[in-house]
């Protein structure tokens, strides 16, 4: 069993990973990477990436720094469960650059989609973590949901209508003044 990441141990990630990269690509963290870098969480299990473009020789240092770092890292982002959303990369949030390595915050919007697909608790949390963070508005919400709505069909184990309902009832919740909900 791995050990959690903090936030100093995703730095050090980053720092080695635009070392040992032999060219230059961006890595889109997702999830828990993002929830410790802006802010909301203290500790992830896993660093969840997406490579786009891929940087050359990123995998050897990544086996390797799995290994050093005591660390899980997966490939995996928001259009590994829904279809890709239009401006997905346009809305993603620069961190910095390291080495030839740019670190970008996959973009948040699909973040929260992806994350109420899921339904988890700890994902509706998070999600609500990043909406208190302004990191994606209602607006958008609904917006990059309706752009995706008809490729849904391609992702067999989603059920749209349920998908829909959790979006309408995100944005329902979160477009009601706080005196209006305790009536």
């Amino acid at each position: 069993m791995r050990a959690n990441v903090d936030a100093q141990k995703l730095e050090r990630l980053m720092q080695i990973l635009g070392k040992e990269a032999q060219g230059s690509g961006t890595i889109y963290f997702t999830g828990g990477a993002s929830a410790l870098l802006v802010g909301w969480r203290n500790s992830t299990v896993d660093v969840d990436i997406r490579l786009d473009p891929e940087p050359p020789g990123i995998f050897p240092a990544i086996a390797k720094l799995k290994k050093e770092l005591n660390i899980n890292i997966e490939l995996a982002s928001p259009q590994d469960f829904l279809p890709p959303i239009p401006g997905w990369r346009e809305r993603s949030v620069f961190i910095g650059k390291r080495g030839q390595i740019s670190f970008y915050h996959y973009d948040f919007t699909a973040q929260a989609l992806s994350k109420l697909s899921r339904g988890f608790d700890r994902d509706l949390k998070d999600i609500e973590a990043m909406y208190e963070h302004k990191l994606f508005s209602l607006n958008e919400l609904g917006e990059c949901f309706e752009a995706i709505a008809p490729e849904l069909i391609r992702f067999p184990s989603l059920n749209p209508d349920v998908l829909r309902s959790r979006v309408k009832n995100f944005i329902e919740r979160f477009q009601c003044p706080p005196e209006e909900k305790q009536s």
